[in-house]
């Protein structure tokens, strides 16, 4: 029997042996897939270094910004006076006068630059210096029309056409396009008509042959990549257009393309070799903050109402919402508290759509309540503030949308309100997207750390390196006078994944909300474990650990589809397995408040927000990894990702 009994002892530690080092091996492999992430990242760094060195050498004349950046071409002395004349404008952005040059010189060119950066001025102010006209392919009617407004102020001859044009106009705009002596210089279109028409293909075709068509510009361009966060199947179908009219240049814009989804946009474009300038992501008058996003709807409401009653007094703005019905009920709720507010949003009659952009436009109403159906391009200066009363489903989403600020280079502030139900609404929309629910923790990740610089984080996303100093205190995190601190919530992690395995044996399935009841020791008693104590947290803290096990995968999501919805329920993922080991830590960063950050944008101090209250249930404290023991879970704090 001793002998047997000798066995079991060896056959516990082997077994004990073997699942440390199954945990090592996870770790190693975590570890490997980051290290094998950063060195992707390097390589791609220095082939672009690489490239614009060879770009800038005496092998490739013309490849480099610099060369663009003169005022000694044949038509310098033309796009200067146009420049004053027309425009009103006395001298050029970062890579405004480079983009024109090369465009004008009758080259292919990819421009990517921030949102306010002045990107329509590179293909408007060719257009006027040359003889024929510039298609421009838009993806929304609500940017077409914004321009036009523009133009129509400026005396520029421009039209669009779309599917509400009358048979009149297209005739018109037809028979304009084969005019050599037509005073048309640009035409709008959305890509579906070159996806659809053939009937203007073939109008298209014979302009180009009577040498009439001078230009193409696809704004947007990001939206041909089914990788990217906008992508529209009918901006596939657009590399016809240099297969049919190679002599023809054209000029791609966008704020938001990564370089793995720029070389996406050049091999659909048919345009592999096309220049590429790109401007710095960064604008330098924006501040950008996240918020705890109110309880109740009416609390998010009385939180932007008083910061528009108090620094943007009679100032405009944009408030972006999750859906239509969300911007219908934001409009009421502002106008009945007294403020002027329009709602716009894709299901709208056509002509209410134009009035709202118009009057807004002209500062008729102050305030557009809007879905992601507004905002690409539109060209407002003076709009002081942008707020997401709901979660962006991308980076890239948020960045262009959040950008519709300040392109005056007054300051402005990007105030994007962060709520946990939010994260999984926007998940049941973007699940049956390529890259969908990837793109929406990127963002998520990014509201949930409140230790790094914003604009570095943009930075990194946007494979720009970037220096957090450069900030100059203009985000949240920067202004912040708080100090992280790490904690252990390993003993949180292993209580969740016990409730949701409990709940997966009884053939029960979990949302959010329900696993944050189980956790507190509520909803059905059959789901409630009396291992698990609830939390010594509040109820934000609670679901900042939940979205942070998300986020580090120990949690996933599961979708149920329904006729009338999709769900999003959670459950443990495989990662948690590691946790049956005592040597695996799960840590984030907790951080306590000692002062109230106010935005330099401010005009009066900042107003406070409405406050949760804590759920006030009791368990054991989490245990703090730093060795300061100053902070306590009792007192207010923030929990961010480490």
């Amino acid at each position: 029997m001793a002998d047997i009994s000798e066995i079991e002892e060896e056959l516990v530690l082997i077994n004990s042996e073997m699942d440390a080092l199954e945990v090592q091996i996870q770790e190693l492999l975590e570890k490997q897939q980051a290290l094998q992430k950063r060195r992707l990242q390097l390589s791609k760094k220095i082939k672009k270094l690489s490239e614009d060195d060879e770009a800038g050498s005496s092998t490739a004349p013309g490849a480099s910004v610099e060369d663009w950046n003169k005022k000694d071409f044949p038509w310098s002395q033309k796009v200067d006076e146009r420049l004053k004349d027309v425009f009103k404008l006395h001298s050029f952005r970062p890579l405004q006068l480079q983009a024109i040059n090369v465009t004008m010189a009758g080259k292919d060119l990819f421009l990517i630059m921030p949102t306010g950066g002045g990107k329509s001025l590179c293909y408007e102010l060719p257009a006027i210096c040359s003889t024929g006209f510039t298609l421009v392919i838009c993806p929304l009617i609500s940017l077409m029309e914004d321009q036009l407004m523009v133009l129509e102020q400026l005396n520029i001859p421009s039209t669009m056409v779309n599917s509400n044009s009358t048979k009149e106009h297209v005739k018109w705009v037809h028979d304009e396009m084969l005019n050599k002596s037509s005073k048309l210089k640009l035409l709008y279109v959305t890509p579906e008509k070159i996806a659809k028409s053939k009937v203007f293909m073939s109008k298209l075709e014979k302009a180009y042959q009577a040498g009439c068509l001078t230009r193409i510009a696809v704004d947007e361009v990001h939206c041909c990549s089914q990788w990217g966060h906008d992508f529209r199947p009918d901006y596939k179908s657009l590399g016809i257009l240099k297969r049919q009219f190679p002599n023809v240049p054209l000029i791609g814009l966008t704020a938001t393309a990564t370089n793995d989804i720029l070389e996406d946009v050049k091999k659909i474009l048919c345009v592999p070799k096309g220049l590429t300038f790109t401007a710095s992501f960064n604008r330098p008058n924006l501040f950008y903050e996240i918020r705890q996003k109110p309880a109740s709807f009416e609390g998010c409401i009385e939180d932007m109402v008083r910061i528009i009653n108090g620094r943007y007094k009679g100032k405009s703005g944009i408030i972006y919402c999750f859906s239509q019905k969300d911007t219908e009920q934001v409009t009421m709720s502002l106008q009945k508290l007294g403020i002027s507010a329009g709602c716009y949003h894709a299901n709208m009659e056509a002509t209410m759509k134009s009035k709202v952009h118009k009057d807004w436009s002209l500062n008729i109403i102050k305030v557009v309540v809007a879905t992601v159906a507004f905002g690409m391009g539109i060209d407002k200066a003076d709009v002081r503030f942008v707020f997401h009363q709901s979660l962006s489903k991308s980076m890239e989403n948020y960045y262009q949308e959040s950008g519709r600020a300040g392109r005056d280079d007054l300051k402005a502030d990007c105030i994007l309100y962060y709520g946990f139900m939010d994260i999984f609404r926007q998940s049941s929309m973007v699940v049956m997207e390529n890259v969908g629910q990837q793109k929406l923790y990127e963002i998520v990740e990014y509201c949930q750390d409140s230790r790094r610089c914003r604009r570095e984080q943009i930075a990194q996303h946007f494979d720009e390196v970037w220096e957090s100093t450069k900030c100059d205190k203009m985000c949240d995190n920067c202004n912040s006078e708080a100090s992280p601190e790490k904690i252990d919530i390993t003993g949180y992690c292993l209580d969740l994944v016990k409730i949701l395995k409990n709940a997966e044996q009884l053939d029960e399935k979990l949302t959010p909300l329900k696993l944050i009841e189980a956790w507190n020791g509520k909803g059905p008693s059959k789901l409630r474990l009396t291992s698990v104590m609830p939390p010594n947290l509040s109820r934000n803290e609670m679901e900042d650990v939940i979205v942070h096990l998300l986020l580090q995968n120990y949690l996933k999501e599961e979708f149920s589809f329904t006729a009338f919805a999709t769900i999003s329920y959670l459950k443990a993922a495989p990662k948690a397995n590691l946790l049956s080991s005592n040597k695996h830590v799960v840590s984030m960063y907790l951080r306590t408040r000692t002062s109230k950050m106010k935005s330099p944008a401010a005009e009066v101090p900042e107003i406070k927000g409405t406050k949760q209250k804590d759920c006030g249930n009791k368990r054991p404290a989490a245990k703090t990894v730093t060795s300061s023991k100053k902070s306590k879970l009792s007192k207010a704090k923030t929990l961010i990702v480490d």
